[in-house]
């Protein structure tokens, strides 16, 4: 059967044309990425089809294969991408996070928007940036640039992302012109040091406004669906700015006058249960939601007092963070075993140190769920308890009430506990006292901020322990860091030259990969060419050799030279594996590991 006796006789392509199912199969199979036979049974089997779905919807629901190399899946992105090549259009990716959504819903109304199925993008100048998914109807473009008196630009677009973020960008457009618009007469002190002499001007909106309640639901929305670990709300001179951090990495999100962004924070600081009036002093709440799929996250917010205004900061944990198995978080075969071994010791101190942010909670809460069976009693002193667990008991430190960590674990003491968590040894009187609960039969996990695990030691020292105490009480210590690993749908191979090889591994001799992997960026990864972050780990246990070198006046060097004659892998090294894993890149692992050799 010929393809043309098939599919309808067309006059494609015109301006006029609009797009459907028969010319969408006969480009496909005119460009040999489809088989013919398939295509016509298809048409057939849709023609009849009264639903309004966009073409390529129907054909990438066949999960058909592309006849030509490297055959990818034909999904809805790559028939997209296929269509605008055909119509000689650059593809656009729509990414909820870059819309200039106050800007783009001015250009048209949204009745006009969802007509022609076409979607504002930006406005830069006097050229607008315009969304379609039928790059082929086009006879609207030049009526439009005549009303607008602007140049347009089109780009051909996801039907599945126009349909979702179209009513979007219009009801937050709205949320924040309506937020923009509303006034109270009541003025919640001072926001922004520069702004003394204008408060009479001051326009706080009332927290519980409904547009506000909109944005702010809206945010959480993308900070979840972004895999964002933190959501900074920052004020600045004439406005304010929404950051996220993903996978270890701040990405700049909207910019926000000023009003809705001290609204917005006063909505947050309702729902965590703060005082909505003080802006003068640094507070800390939490909130409690659900994602989109339904699992319950957590947010920890934070407030602090800046010269324009109260900075907002919300850490977010949701239920992943704690895996049990400790080969995800990015331990080897053999430092899971090692890390296994030491926590299953009846007492004695393991101590993971690190910088903020180089997941040493995540590591202690994984390490807690999973000793806390039934027979366990596992209790915790936090400043601020991170998450909530039911499976522990959690104190979380209060110095206005003479509440401390020493304080805490003097009372988790008496509360006949087979695990203590500390949340961080700052002072001697709390180092006295987690080796006291050592030394009375009970695991003590703890966290020290050092750059490796025999500086450990020396900080301890420094804070006054005595030496014979750090002995008899530490089972083991373990630095770690984050890196970024690379996103699996877009790495590609590379190879490694000495130099680069070198920088990781010296002094250690260690053989070159014969190929490594290195960071490409596709729209899986925000391209970025990263997506997730695994551990790199030092662990130091306490061997007859490394207690022998513990002294009031401990020549790190030396203590850091037996360790690794002693077996401790360098965070450097450890790094160098996930490298010729093809897990990193060299530039990942230099960046967040302190130099061997220091």
């Amino acid at each position: 059967m010929d393809t043309h006796s098939a599919f309808p006789p067309s006059k494609f392509p015109k301006t006029t044309s609009k797009l459907n199912l028969g010319e969408v199969l006969r480009m496909l199979v005119n460009d040999g990425r489809i088989d013919k036979q398939h295509a016509e049974k298809l048409y057939k089997d849709r023609k009849k089809d009264s639903s309004n779905l966009h073409p390529v919807v129907i054909i990438a629901d066949q999960k058909w294969k592309d006849l030509k190399p490297p055959h990818k899946l034909l999904s809805v992105e790559h028939l997209c991408q296929f269509v605008a090549t055909q119509a000689k259009t650059e593809y656009y990716h729509i990414d909820p996070l870059k819309l200039d959504f106050s800007s783009a819903a001015q250009i048209m109304s949204k009745a006009y928007a969802e007509r022609l199925k076409i979607m504002p993008i930006s406005v830069k100048g006097d050229i607008v940036t315009i969304a379609t998914s039928d790059p082929f109807h086009t006879e609207w473009v030049t009526e439009l640039e005549r009303v607008l008196q602007l140049k347009i630009k089109l780009v051909m677009a996801n039907p599945l992302e126009i349909n979702r973020y179209l009513p979007e960008i219009y009801n937050l457009a709205t949320s924040i012109n309506q937020a923009n618009l509303a006034k109270t007469g009541q003025i919640l002190g001072v926001q922004n040091f520069e702004q003394l002499i204008e408060l009479g001007k001051d326009k706080n909106l009332d927290a519980n406004e409904q547009h506000v309640v909109n944005i702010v639901d809206w945010l959480l929305k993308y900070a979840f669906e972004q895999r964002a670990s933190d959501i900074h709300l920052e004020p600045r001179r004439n406005m304010g700015v929404m950051r996220f951090r993903i996978d270890g990495v701040l990405h700049q999100v909207y910019q926000l006058p000023s009003n809705i962004m001290n609204a917005i924070t006063s909505r947050i600081k309702l729902l965590g249960r703060m005082d909505m009036v003080e802006k003068r002093r640094p507070q800390d709440g939490r909130i409690k939601t659900l994602g989109t799929d339904g699992t319950e996250i957590e947010l920890r917010l934070s407030t602090m007092p800046t010269a324009f205004g109260e900075k907002l900061v919300m850490r977010i944990f949701t239920p992943e963070i704690i895996v049990q198995d400790f080969l995800k978080l990015g331990f080897s075969k053999k430092q899971s075993e090692l890390w296994s071994q030491w926590t299953k010791v009846p007492n004695g101190i393991i101590l993971v140190t690190g910088p903020t942010g180089s997941g040493k909670t995540t590591t202690l809460y994984s390490t807690l769920k999973q000793l806390a069976t039934p027979e366990v009693n596992v209790s915790t002193i936090e400043d601020p308890i991170e998450m909530i667990e039911p499976a522990f008991n959690q104190m979380q430190v209060t110095q206005n009430v003479g509440l401390g960590f020493a304080e805490g674990i003097r009372t988790l003491m008496r509360q006949d506990p087979d695990i203590i968590m500390v949340g961080e040894i700052r002072d001697m009187e709390t180092a006295d006292m987690a080796i006291q609960a050592a030394l009375t039969g009970h695991l003590v996990l703890s966290t020290l901020h050092t750059n490796d695990a025999p500086a450990a030691v020396t900080r301890l020292l420094d804070l006054g322990v005595p030496a014979y105490l750090i002995h008899s009480s530490i089972v083991g210590i373990m630095a770690q860091r984050l890196v970024r690993t690379l996103c699996p749908a877009c790495k590609a191979p590379t190879e490694l030259t000495d130099e680069e090889w070198t920088s990781v591994t010296y002094p250690f001799k260690g053989t070159k990969p014969s190929k490594a992997m290195k960071a490409v960026g596709c729209l899986e990864c925000r391209n970025t060419g990263y997506r997730g972050r695994s551990g790199i780990y030092e662990m130091l246990t306490f061997t007859s050799k490394i207690k022998k070198l513990i002294s009031p006046h401990t020549d790190l060097a030396v203590l850091r030279t037996t360790a690794y004659q002693e077996g401790m892998q360098p965070l450097l090294l450890n790094g160098a594996e996930k490298i010729a894993a093809g897990l990193t890149t060299v530039e990942e692992v230099l960046k967040v590991a302190p130099p061997i050799d220091q």
